[in-house]
C-alpha cells in the first residue's frame, strides 16, 4: 500500500482510507456489524490505514464498531472522528443543530476516547462550523486537549478558507475534510489554495459521489426511507439520469486504461495533489479491494488534461445538500 502524509502536520497514513459511516447509518439497514468487523480488519491486512467515524453516525454505534474492530490492530491505524452536531437529548438518534462550545467539545472528545477504545484520539474534526462560536475558541479548546495527550491531531470539516486560516493561528490544522470529486469541485477555487499554502493536509469524503460514480447508480435505482440519498437534490430521477454523462467519461477513460468508473474517479483525485487522501466507503470486500486497486491505476498528465476538458463541458445537475444542510457547509 502506497502512503502519504497529510500535510506538514499530520500523521502519514495509506493513500487511500476508509469513511465507515455507511456500516451502520445513513445508507439504508444497517449491514450485519460481525460482517463489519471482519471488513475492517481486511482493510487493515490490505493495507489501510486511515478510518473515519464520528460521534452523530448513529449516533454512536459507529464509534463501538469501529473501536472493538481495531482495538487488536491499534498500533498500525489512524482513526478520525468529529464533533460538532448537538444531538437530540430525547434520543432517538436525530441532531439538531450544531454546537462547538468548548465545553461540549471536551464532552464529546471524553464520549469518542471510551467508545473507540484509545487512549488518545489521533484526528478530531470540527464537522461543521458553529457559526455562533468563534473558530478561535474551538482551536483553543482542541489544542487544550492536544496538551492532555487525549487528541493528537487537529482537524476541520466543510470550512471555507478564511475559517481555516482563523483556527490554524491558534492550534495548527492538520487535515481539512470536505466533499471532493468530478462531481463536486468546490474546494478547487479557495480551499486547496490554502492547504496548499499553510501546509494542511486534504481528505474528501464521498470521493465516489455517495456511489453515483461508480457507474452503479441510474435513473431507475431506488433508495430506502432512511438512506441520505433518498432526500438530496442530486440523487432525484431526473438528476441521475441528466448526470450519467458523467459516468460515460469515465467509462471511456476506464475502457482504456482497463479500469472501472469508480478506479478512473479514485485515481483523478489522487493524482491531484501528493496529500490527498480520498475515503470512500464501502460494506463489501469485493468494492474495498477495486478501490484499493485505483492506486495502481496511472492516469497520464494527457489524461487528466482530457478528463478535465471533458468534464467542464458537462453541467451536473442538483444541489448536492438540501437547503437547511447546504447552509452548514463552508463557512
Amino acid at each position: 500500500m502506497q502512503k502519504r502524509r497529510l500535510g506538514t502536520h499530520g500523521p502519514e497514513v495509506s493513500a487511500l482510507g476508509l469513511g465507515c459511516m455507511g456500516m451502520s447509518s445513513s445508507l439504508g439497514p444497517a449491514p450485519d456489524r460481525g460482517e463489519m468487523i471482519k471488513l475492517l480488519r481486511e482493510a487493515v491486512e490490505l493495507g489501510v490505514t486511515l478510518f473515519d467515524t464520528a460521534e452523530v453516525y448513529g449516533p454512536f454505534v459507529n464509534e463501538e464498531l469501529v473501536g472493538e474492530a481495531l482495538a487488536p490492530l491499534r498500533d498500525r491505524v489512524v482513526i478520525a472522528t468529529k464533533f460538532g452536531f448537538a444531538l437530540d437529548p430525547a434520543g432517538g438518534g436525530a441532531w439538531v443543530g450544531v454546537d462547538s462550545r468548548p465545553e461540549h467539545i471536551r464532552e464529546v472528545a471524553e464520549g469518542s476516547l471510551k467508545r473507540l477504545n484509545v487512549d488518545a484520539i489521533d484526528l478530531f474534526y470540527q464537522h461543521r462550523v458553529d457559526p455562533d462560536v468563534p473558530i478561535e475558541e474551538v482551536a483553543g479548546a482542541v489544542r487544550d486537549l492536544i496538551q492532555e495527550g487525549k487528541v493528537k491531531h487537529f482537524g476541520l470539516s466543510e470550512a471555507a478558507a478564511g475559517t481555516i486560516r482563523r483556527a490554524h493561528t491558534v492550534q495548527p490544522v492538520a487535515v481539512v475534510q470536505s466533499e471532493y470529486s468530478l462531481w463536486t469541485r468546490v474546494p478547487e477555487a479557495e480551499v486547496l489554495p490554502t492547504l496548499e499554502e499553510l501546509g494542511i493536509g486534504f481528505v474528501p469524503f464521498s470521493p465516489l459521489g455517495r456511489g453515483f460514480l461508480t457507474g452503479r447508480i441510474d435513473e431507475a435505482t431506488t433508495f430506502d426511507s432512511d438512506d441520505i440519498r433518498s432526500s438530496l437534490p442530486r440523487f432525484t430521477p431526473e438528476a441521475r439520469k441528466a448526470n450519467q454523462a458523467l459516468i460515460e467519461l469515465l467509462r471511456t477513460i476506464g475502457e482504456r486504461k482497463h479500469a472501472t468508473p469508480a478506479q478512473i474517479a479514485l485515481a483523478w483525485l489522487l493524482a491531484q495533489k501528493p496529500w490527498i487522501v480520498p475515503i470512500p466507503g464501502t460494506t463489501k470486500r469485493e468494492r474495498l479491494e477495486e478501490n484499493i486497486a485505483a492506486l495502481e491505476v496511472e492516469l497520464t498528465s494527457e489524461d487528466l488534461a482530457e478528463i478535465d476538458r471533458a468534464a467542464s463541458e458537462i453541467r451536473v445537475e442538483g444541489d448536492r445538500y438540501p437547503e437547511h444542510l447546504e447552509r452548514l457547509t463552508g463557512r
